[in-house]
Protein backbone atom coordinates (compact mmCIF):
# COMPACT_ATOMS: atom_id res chain seq x y z
CA UNK A 1 0.00 0.00 0.00
CA UNK A 2 0.88 3.49 -0.64
CA UNK A 3 2.40 5.65 1.90
CA UNK A 4 -0.06 9.12 2.49
CA UNK A 5 1.67 12.30 1.81
CA UNK A 6 0.97 13.63 5.50
CA UNK A 7 2.90 16.55 5.04
CA UNK A 8 5.55 15.64 7.64
CA UNK A 9 7.68 18.76 8.00
CA UNK A 10 11.95 18.05 7.69
CA UNK A 11 13.96 20.77 8.41
CA UNK A 12 16.82 19.69 6.24
CA UNK A 13 14.32 18.88 3.47
CA UNK A 14 12.12 22.31 3.47
CA UNK A 15 12.32 25.94 2.23
CA UNK A 16 10.50 29.12 3.28
CA UNK A 17 9.00 31.34 1.23
CA UNK A 18 8.27 34.74 2.22
CA UNK A 19 5.93 36.38 -0.67
CA UNK A 20 5.50 40.38 -0.91
CA UNK A 21 5.40 41.72 1.85
CA UNK A 22 6.20 45.49 0.85
CA UNK A 23 5.80 49.06 1.49
CA UNK A 24 2.59 49.86 -0.12
CA UNK A 25 0.88 47.16 0.76
CA UNK A 26 0.89 48.21 4.41
CA UNK A 27 -1.91 50.01 4.50
CA UNK A 28 -4.63 48.44 2.47
CA UNK A 29 -3.90 44.65 3.67
CA UNK A 30 -5.69 42.98 6.47
CA UNK A 31 -3.80 42.57 9.40
CA UNK A 32 -0.77 43.90 7.67
CA UNK A 33 2.07 44.09 10.81
CA UNK A 34 0.50 41.08 11.90
CA UNK A 35 1.14 39.11 9.06
CA UNK A 36 4.54 40.33 8.99
CA UNK A 37 5.29 39.89 12.50
CA UNK A 38 3.82 35.94 11.61
CA UNK A 39 6.57 35.96 9.49
CA UNK A 40 9.56 37.44 10.83
CA UNK A 41 8.69 34.80 13.28
CA UNK A 42 8.93 31.66 10.75
CA UNK A 43 11.89 33.59 9.59
CA UNK A 44 14.13 33.74 12.31
CA UNK A 45 13.23 29.89 12.86
CA UNK A 46 14.41 29.05 9.51
CA UNK A 47 17.30 30.98 10.34
CA UNK A 48 18.36 28.92 13.16
CA UNK A 49 17.46 25.67 11.53
CA UNK A 50 19.75 26.29 8.39
CA UNK A 51 16.65 26.42 5.94
CA UNK A 52 16.46 27.86 2.65
CA UNK A 53 14.67 31.12 2.54
CA UNK A 54 13.49 32.44 -0.50
CA UNK A 55 12.01 35.96 -0.71
CA UNK A 56 10.32 38.14 -3.53
CA UNK A 57 8.98 41.60 -4.23
CA UNK A 58 6.25 42.38 -6.77
CA UNK A 59 7.26 45.18 -9.21
CA UNK A 60 9.45 47.32 -6.39
CA UNK A 61 10.01 50.38 -8.26
CA UNK A 62 6.32 50.65 -7.86
CA UNK A 63 5.25 48.72 -4.88
CA UNK A 64 8.38 49.12 -2.65
CA UNK A 65 10.45 47.43 -1.11
CA UNK A 66 10.43 44.67 1.62
CA UNK A 67 9.38 45.83 4.73
CA UNK A 68 12.12 46.82 7.24
CA UNK A 69 10.34 44.89 10.07
CA UNK A 70 10.36 41.90 8.62
CA UNK A 71 14.27 41.59 9.09
CA UNK A 72 15.88 40.41 6.39
CA UNK A 73 18.25 43.24 6.22
CA UNK A 74 19.80 41.05 9.45
CA UNK A 75 20.75 38.48 6.71
CA UNK A 76 22.58 39.43 4.00
CA UNK A 77 22.67 36.28 2.07
CA UNK A 78 19.00 36.80 1.29
CA UNK A 79 18.32 39.04 -1.82
CA UNK A 80 14.35 39.61 -2.69
CA UNK A 81 13.62 38.08 -6.09
CA UNK A 82 12.14 41.08 -8.32
CA UNK A 83 9.02 39.73 -9.87
CA UNK A 84 5.71 41.08 -11.92
CA UNK A 85 4.12 37.51 -12.95
CA UNK A 86 1.39 36.33 -9.72
CA UNK A 87 3.27 33.73 -8.58
CA UNK A 88 7.03 33.24 -6.64
CA UNK A 89 7.95 30.78 -9.14
CA UNK A 90 10.26 32.58 -11.58
CA UNK A 91 12.57 30.66 -13.75
CA UNK A 92 15.31 32.47 -11.38
CA UNK A 93 13.70 30.94 -8.34
CA UNK A 94 12.79 27.71 -9.78
CA UNK A 95 16.55 27.36 -11.01
CA UNK A 96 17.70 28.01 -7.81
CA UNK A 97 15.30 25.57 -6.14
CA UNK A 98 16.84 23.02 -8.39
CA UNK A 99 20.39 24.02 -8.73
CA UNK A 100 21.44 25.25 -4.99
CA UNK A 101 18.68 23.36 -2.81
CA UNK A 102 17.72 19.92 -5.18
CA UNK A 103 16.97 18.47 -1.60
CA UNK A 104 14.40 20.23 -0.69
CA UNK A 105 10.90 18.86 -1.31
CA UNK A 106 8.65 20.91 1.13
CA UNK A 107 7.65 24.41 1.53
CA UNK A 108 6.40 26.75 3.93
CA UNK A 109 4.72 29.57 2.46
CA UNK A 110 3.62 33.08 4.27
CA UNK A 111 2.98 36.40 2.95
CA UNK A 112 0.44 38.11 0.42
CA UNK A 113 -2.19 38.66 -1.00
CA UNK A 114 -3.29 35.30 0.00
CA UNK A 115 -5.80 35.18 -3.16
CA UNK A 116 -3.45 35.76 -5.71
CA UNK A 117 0.92 35.44 -5.68
CA UNK A 118 0.49 33.12 -2.16
CA UNK A 119 -2.31 31.27 -4.26
CA UNK A 120 -0.45 30.62 -7.65
CA UNK A 121 2.73 30.01 -5.83
CA UNK A 122 0.79 26.93 -4.17
CA UNK A 123 -0.34 25.82 -7.22
CA UNK A 124 3.02 25.82 -8.79
CA UNK A 125 5.17 24.42 -5.86
CA UNK A 126 2.56 21.25 -6.43
CA UNK A 127 2.94 21.28 -10.07
CA UNK A 128 6.49 20.66 -9.31
CA UNK A 129 5.86 17.58 -6.69
CA UNK A 130 6.38 19.93 -3.79
CA UNK A 131 4.71 19.54 -0.44
CA UNK A 132 3.20 22.55 0.38
CA UNK A 133 2.38 24.28 3.77
CA UNK A 134 0.38 27.51 4.10
CA UNK A 135 0.81 29.47 6.96
CA UNK A 136 -2.91 30.65 7.75
CA UNK A 137 -1.47 33.27 10.26
CA UNK A 138 1.11 34.80 7.96
CA UNK A 139 -1.16 35.44 4.74
CA UNK A 140 -3.67 37.99 4.04
CA UNK A 141 -5.36 39.62 1.15
CA UNK A 142 -7.02 43.21 1.13
CA UNK A 143 -10.08 41.13 1.89
CA UNK A 144 -10.93 38.97 4.58
CA UNK A 145 -13.08 37.16 1.48
CA UNK A 146 -10.54 36.43 -0.33
CA UNK A 147 -8.42 35.28 1.97
CA UNK A 148 -10.70 32.36 3.04
CA UNK A 149 -11.65 31.89 0.10
CA UNK A 150 -8.04 31.06 -0.97
CA UNK A 151 -7.24 29.08 2.10
CA UNK A 152 -10.07 26.32 1.19
CA UNK A 153 -8.44 26.88 -2.56
CA UNK A 154 -5.29 26.16 -1.63
CA UNK A 155 -6.43 23.17 0.80
CA UNK A 156 -8.61 21.50 -2.06
CA UNK A 157 -5.63 21.15 -4.54
CA UNK A 158 -3.33 19.79 -1.75
CA UNK A 159 -1.61 22.09 0.15
CA UNK A 160 -1.62 22.04 3.89
CA UNK A 161 -3.24 24.60 6.33
CA UNK A 162 -1.59 25.19 9.43
CA UNK A 163 -0.20 28.04 11.90
CA UNK A 164 2.84 29.75 12.50
CA UNK A 165 3.29 27.51 15.74
CA UNK A 166 2.31 24.26 14.53
CA UNK A 167 4.90 24.73 11.60
CA UNK A 168 7.53 25.86 13.87
CA UNK A 169 7.27 23.06 16.16
CA UNK A 170 6.83 20.32 13.88
CA UNK A 171 10.47 21.31 12.23
CA UNK A 172 11.78 20.32 15.87
CA UNK A 173 11.82 16.24 15.56
CA UNK A 174 12.59 14.92 19.35
CA UNK A 175 11.00 17.91 20.86
CA UNK A 176 12.48 19.49 23.42
CA UNK A 177 15.37 17.26 22.94
CA UNK A 178 16.06 19.04 19.47
CA UNK A 179 19.81 20.95 20.12
CA UNK A 180 18.02 24.20 18.68
CA UNK A 181 14.80 23.57 20.79
CA UNK A 182 16.05 27.01 23.42
CA UNK A 183 16.68 28.93 20.74
CA UNK A 184 13.48 28.31 18.83
CA UNK A 185 11.43 28.38 21.93
CA UNK A 186 12.16 32.01 22.74
CA UNK A 187 10.54 33.04 19.54
CA UNK A 188 7.02 31.56 19.99
CA UNK A 189 7.58 31.95 24.11
CA UNK A 190 4.96 34.93 23.36
CA UNK A 191 1.32 33.73 21.54
CA UNK A 192 1.57 34.76 17.91
CA UNK A 193 -0.78 37.82 17.42
CA UNK A 194 -4.45 37.67 16.07
CA UNK A 195 -4.93 38.11 12.54
CA UNK A 196 -8.65 37.08 12.17
CA UNK A 197 -8.47 33.85 11.54
CA UNK A 198 -11.54 33.22 14.21
CA UNK A 199 -13.19 35.40 12.08
CA UNK A 200 -13.28 32.58 9.15
CA UNK A 201 -13.74 29.91 11.80
CA UNK A 202 -17.39 31.19 13.40
CA UNK A 203 -18.36 31.27 9.44
CA UNK A 204 -17.64 27.80 8.82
Amino acid sequence: MAARNIGKLVPGRTALFLCDLQEKFRKTIQYFPEIVEVSNRMLRTAKALDMPVVVTEQYPKGLGSTVAELGIDQYPEIKPFEKVQFSMCTPEVVDLMKTKHPDVDSVILCGIEAHVCVQNTALNLLEHDYKVHIVADGCSSRTLVDRFIAFDRMKISGAFLTTSESAILSLLPGGSSHPKFKEVQKIIMSSAPDTGLLTWKSSM
